[in-house]
């Protein structure tokens, strides 16, 4: 499933492709959304927001529509009319006259008023999006901290998108192996530091794999994976996918498991229990 980095980068991309043009035409494939369609027709996408994994496509009249890629759903652009050629079923079409932006094989799409968001059951129920402007640091620390989240699993919090909304499964590794922190901690069984390092490494690695388009990695790694002549799937990530490799720190192998039955990577030196 993207996670909130992919799912920004997807917006940005219909963002640049359809704002502030006129639809000439907006498409559905579930009929119930069929007079929906009439009405965004002629209006103008004012924005592309992000809400965690789910986007929000917002227009002059006061309506939006929400989508969710879930596992398979992916966003294309395309110039007016040259569709490409895929087997994917496509499930939304906005169309404006040089432009297309086209939501292939979700099937979470809704439309919405301004007054209906606020209270959307997924909009309503997600934590601070590490991508929004008005988060930062202090911001995704002070979850770790909250004692309602303390006895829960991190390998659990860290999918968990009422605690931090974006994160998945590529980050929740990233997270764990930055902040020295092994899978199997609870935040209270972490001391104020770690808890800090987790809020820091949370918001950091979120940011950076969005404006690097999926690296975590700092740069000095990346350097040094290079010249060892890895794959950039072998450096682009500290741990994840990286099992029977050395760790990029201190050499030992880094390890597979399985948490929350999702795979999961780590350091058991640099992460040690």
């Amino acid at each position: 499933m993207p996670e909130g980095p992919e799912i920004r980068l997807a917006a940005d991309a219909v963002q640049d492709a359809i704002a502030g043009k006129p639809t000439t035409k907006v498409w559905f494939a579930f009929e119930h959304l069929g007079i929906a369609a009439d009405e965004l027709t002629g209006h103008t996408v004012t924005a592309v927001e992000t809400y965690g994994k789910a986007m929000l496509t917002r227009f002059d009249n006061g309506m939006n529509i929400y989508s969710h890629n879930q596992l398979y759903g992916v966003w294309q652009i395309a110039d007016s009319g040259d569709y490409p050629d895929t087997k994917r079923s496509l499930r939304l079409e906005i169309r404006t006259a040089d432009k297309m932006a086209l939501l292939y094989s979700a099937s979470e799409i809704e439309v919405l008023g301004d007054e209906d968001i606020a209270d959307h059951r997924f909009i309503k129920k997600i934590g601070p999006d590490l991508l929004r402007p008005e988060v930062n640091v202090a911001v995704t620390q002070a979850r770790f901290h909250d004692k309602k989240f303390a006895r829960k699993k991190l390998t659990s919090l860290l999918l968990d998108q009422g605690f931090l909304a974006g994160l998945g499964n590529y980050l929740r590794s990233e997270i764990l192996f930055v902040a020295g922190v092994h899978p199997d901690k609870r935040p209270m069984d972490c001391t104020p530091e770690q808890l800090d390092a987790l809020g820091a490494a949370s918001f950091n690695l979120t940011r950076r794999s969005y404006e690097t388009r999926g690296l975590t990695a700092d740069d000095e790694t990346i350097k040094r994976g290079k010249a060892l002549e890895l794959s950039y799937r072998q450096y682009r990530w500290y741990v994840f996918n990286r099992d029977e490799l050395p760790c990029f720190t201190c050499g030992t192998e880094i390890l597979k498991i399985q948490a929350g039955s999702r795979r999961l990577y780590y350091c058991p030196a640099c992460q040690a229990a």
